[in-house]
């Protein structure tokens, strides 16, 4: 691999690029806007006033997405699931492991689950 593209992918990681970019995939193909353009550019400015703590994050799924999919890591429904199955959720959902604070022996409810995804 030649250092300018070697570069160049350390450079999209350092600024999570694919993530962002693959996070805006999904919100259009969710809410297929008539004006994709502008509803990018919302998208971005809601991101960038989430970051401030400003406005709310755009989310792509709601209470009741969040609450079927614990239910499906949570097979047998014992009110709570291990942190390995919240990371295999959170990687389906195309969101970041990277920052994750539960040890191995911490159960996580479905309360926990929606407010941290």
């Amino acid at each position: 691999m030649a250092a300018g593209e070697q570069q160049g992918r350390d450079y999209l990681q350092r600024h999570r690029l694919p993530q962002l970019l693959h996070r805006l995939g999904a919100l259009l193909l969710y809410h297929r806007p008539e004006r994709p353009r502008e509803f990018l550019i919302q998208a971005l400015e809601r991101v960038k006033a989430g970051k401030r703590a400003e406005g709310e994050y755009p989310y792509l799924m709601d209470e009741a997405n969040l609450a079927a999919m614990f239910e499906l890591l949570d097979v047998v429904g014992q009110g709570h699931i291990t942190p390995a199955q919240y990371r295999e959720g959170l990687k389906t959902l195309g969101l970041s492991t990277e920052d994750l604070q539960f040890g191995d022996d911490v159960n996580i409810t479905l309360d926990v689950f929606k407010e941290e995804v």
